[in-house]
This record gives structure tokens, sequence and C-alpha cells, in this order.
């Protein structure tokens, strides 16, 4: 059996039913304090998005560039795509995201490979037989 999915003791419904003043409650002070302050207006499109999708309006992708975003109960089972610096990456919403910010699941920053120095890119390769 699967186990039920709880935040801070509230049933996934319960906390779709909330209003967001209830849920701000519930998460952090850092993030309770973005949403008691208001959205921007970048945020509000996002969420005029998300609302359209759910009800069926809009069919295209959730793009967006608000990385520091509060993922709220009306976003769930959604997927976005958020911009990493480069490229939109798609991030399927969990219950388990709920409180974090989409910019926490979309790596702005990759792993550096460096390969071998080629020929010219140190002083004592200048004077190496070239084949």
């Amino acid at each position: 059996m699967a186990k039920e999915f709880k935040f801070k003791g509230k049933t996934l419904e319960e906390i779709k039913q909330m209003p967001l003043s209830e849920f701000a409650k519930l998460i952090s002070s850092r993030e309770r304090r973005k949403l008691l302050r208001g959205f921007t207006d970048a945020e509000k499109r996002l969420l005029l998005k998300v609302k359209e999708f759910k009800e069926g309006k809009r069919k295209k992708n959730i793009k967006t560039h608000c990385r520091d975003m509060i993922v709220i109960p009306g976003m769930i089972d959604l997927m976005i795509y958020v911009h990493s610096g480069k490229v939109f990456m798609p991030i399927q919403i969990i219950p388990e995201m709920l409180g974090h910010r989409l910019g926490e699941y979309v790596p702005s920053r990759q792993k550096v490979s460096h390969s071998a120095p080629g020929i010219g890119a140190t002083r004592s390769s200048a004077f190496a037989s070239v084949k």
C-alpha cells in the first residue's frame, strides 16, 4: 500500500483547498515572507498560465524565467519548463516540492570538464614537434 502524502500534518486534498495565506503559515519564514508580500508581475503571469492550463484553455507548455517562484498547491501535477540560463528544462511538479523554489530543481551551472591542452596552449608546447 502506498504511503499517503502529508505536508506538516495536512493531506494533499486539505492543502489544495487552503487559501494561500493559510498555506503560507505552513512553510518556512523566508518563503512565507515572499508569499505574503505578493507576487511580481512575471509571477502573476505564470500563475495565470497555470490557471488557464488547469481549466483547459491553454494547450501549450508553460515556460517561465521565474526561478524564484515558490511552488504552491495549484501547481501540483503540472509540467513547467524553467529557464536554466541557456535552455528551458522541464520539471514535473510533485507534492514534495511544496514550499520550495522552482530554481532549486533546475541547475544553472554545469560541470566543467577540460580536455588536454592543445598546441600553443603553453610556452613549452610551442617547441614540440608538430606531426
